[in-house]
């Protein structure tokens, strides 16, 4: 595939990426560096010849395997496979209703081979949740997509938003305005309600939220105890991102010409986690880095600017997100909303991104013109047997 939201701008087989081999040291160092799970994404981890050897390499060595897929094309056969090399869990990608999900897709019944990848997986004994982008394309469409997917059998639910890195870059006319996200959030709340009250493990990315009434709905994971809310990023820390050419990153989301640590070829993985300023950046992290409205924020000791990916995508530096629940209800409190207006376009480099500029407006001017796209809540389209939990 080579889905019009891609940050990776997957399609085409990387320059340069890792041999058998290189990667089989790399999972050894993996292993010693106290990694404790390793998902294969992509692209399409499958459409490397060798992945079915590195899964089992990776469970030998004493780690999680997981996986996340696109799911076109995974037969019964190959689930099977993937249950005996030792793959416990896989995502499967899917970001609307069939026609909105092939389309961004670029491929035709990739949603039917998702949901045919999901039986099969299940057959096999593999775990199998999913993974949607939300955006002003899916959100209308997420309640009756949830239904579809809970009844496909997910058992948890990775919900992200879409950014503007690589290709998404490209189609930011799909992006939320972030005062957009004073109504989308309670539409997302009631979803996660119901997908809890389902039995439906719901795991919010690191772009949700933040601060606002939802918080501990979207990061409890049905249990939303005291300390459940955003405690800042956690590249380098908790997470590492590894690109097919063995360029080592503290977030697999995070753009490489920004972020990018060292490469595996050049040094072990230890020099690179213990002391790569791009990876150990969030080790004794302070406010230093944070401007605009998070510079002044009271959460700004606590949050230290939300997640450095998306603010890097949208401003080409780090420290300011606009994609923020609290930081929209107070710009409404002051009669004010925020949108965002790109002005330079990204590279086309696999995770590039482009350059916006932060347009701060009254909140009761007239949006603009030719926005096809805007959301409201008036646009979601609820299931006729919805039941809020």
């Amino acid at each position: 595939m080579a889905c019009s939201h891609c940050g990776s701008r997957a399609g085409d087989e990387r320059v340069e990426e890792l041999s058998t081999e290189e990667s089989l040291d790399l999972i050894r160092q993996l292993a010693e560096v106290g990694i404790q799970e390793v998902s294969l994404i992509g692209g399409e981890a499958f459409l490397r010849s060798d992945w079915l050897d590195l899964a089992e390499a990776i469970t030998q060595a004493g780690m999680v395997c997981t996986m996340t897929t696109g799911g076109y094309g995974i037969s019964a056969t190959t689930a099977e496979r993937m249950k005996k090399a030792g793959i416990r869990a896989v995502s499967v990608s899917i970001d609307g209703l069939e026609s909105t999900h092939n389309g961004l897709r670029g491929r035709e019944k990739s949603f039917q081979y998702c949901l045919e990848t999901m039986a099969h997986l299940q057959n096999a004994g593999v775990l199998v949740g999913c993974n949607t982008q939300l955006n002003r394309l899916s959100a209308v469409e997420l309640p009756e997509l949830y239904y579809i997917l809970r009844d496909a059998g997910m058992k948890a639910w990775q919900i992200q938003m879409t950014v503007p890195m690589g290709r998404a870059a490209d189609n930011t006319d799909m992006l939320f305005q972030p005062a957009e996200l004073l109504e989308f959030y309670p539409i997302l709340a009631r979803i996660v309600k119901r997908a809890y009250a389902d039995g439906v493990l719901v795991s919010s990315g690191n772009n949700i939220g933040y601060y606002g009434p939802y918080e501990r709905l979207f990061r409890g994971g049905g249990d939303p105890k005291e300390w459940t809310f955003w405690q800042g990023c956690l590249a380098g820390l908790a997470v590492l991102g590894i690109e097919a050419n063995g360029a080592i990153k503290g977030c697999p989301s995070l753009p490489t010409s920004a972020y990018t640590g060292g490469n595996i070829r050049d040094k072990s993985l230890y020099e690179i986690v213990s002391q790569a300023p791009e990876l150990t950046m969030n080790l004794h992290e302070t406010t230093e880095h944070l401007w605009g409205f998070c510079k002044s924020c009271d959460y700004a000791p606590v949050c230290k600017g939300g997640c450095s990916w998306t603010a890097h995508v949208f401003f080409d530096r780090r420290g300011n997100n606009p994609y923020c629940h609290h930081r929209a209800l107070t710009q409404a409190s002051r009669g004010k909303r925020e949108r965002v207006r790109k002005v330079k376009a990204a590279s086309g480099l696999p995770f590039d991104n482009g350059e916006f500029e932060l347009i701060v407006e009254d909140y009761a001017a007239p949006w603009p013109e030719n926005d096809p796209l805007r959301f409201t809540a008036d646009k979601v389209r609820w299931p006729a047997d919805w039941q809020d939990a």
